[in-house]
């Protein structure tokens, strides 16, 4: 008796999203820039949004905190979530004060047709190490036509403006997959 084992496509190329979280005193431009070109073309940018759901980064990064999302034009493979921490983690490190205090703060995910996943370096029960320090973690799923908060959520990625913002850029999102795939088949 044979058995036949079906081709494995791989996992779909999926978004870049990143949470910008910065100081009043360190305007956000020069970060956006720093991640423009380290990440390519930035196609989607959320208004300027209070980061006021914790005092986590008070004392690091002062009062007052705000936070910008984006989205990156280039799809990219689930398994680059690893090395984008990385290096979004040197580019914080070149916004550090002279006392080392970080001025801004970089969370990067990859947002695909179901899920949002973070990277983090902390980990937790519902984390899943991936490599290099870094851990994944499922935080929006996407069910019924809208993203659903998991009971790990942060706050203000459970509610609005950004389940609003994650679902513009999923529509985006999706397009450019249709787009791709019809692309791929014109040239075959």
């Amino acid at each position: 008796m044979s058995t036949q084992v079906k081709a494995h496509k791989g996992p779909e190329n999926v978004k870049l999203v990143m949470s910008v979280i910065f100081s009043p005193a360190e305007p956000e431009n020069r970060a956006l820039e720093a991640l423009e070109k380290e990440f390519g073309p930035i196609d989607m940018v959320s208004r300027r949004i209070c980061f006021e759901h914790t005092n986590y980064y008070a004392q690091e990064m002062g009062p007052g905190l705000l936070r910008r999302m984006i989205s990156f034009r280039q799809l990219l493979h689930p398994s680059s979530l690893v090395e984008i921490k990385l290096r979004a983690q040197a580019i914080e490190d070149m916004f550090r004060d002279n006392m080392g205090n970080r001025k801004v703060n970089l969370d990067p995910g990859l947002l695909g047709h179901a899920q949002l996943i973070l990277a983090t370096h902390k980990p937790y029960s519902h984390r899943i190490y991936l490599d290099k320090g870094i851990f994944g973690e499922i935080t929006l799923i996407f069910k019924e036509g809208s993203f659903r908060a998991l009971d790990w959520t942060y706050p203000d990625y459970a509610s609005e403006p950004l389940l609003g913002w994650f679902q513009r850029v999923r529509s985006l999102y999706l397009w450019q997959r249709r787009h791709t795939q019809q692309e791929q088949e014109e040239k075959h």
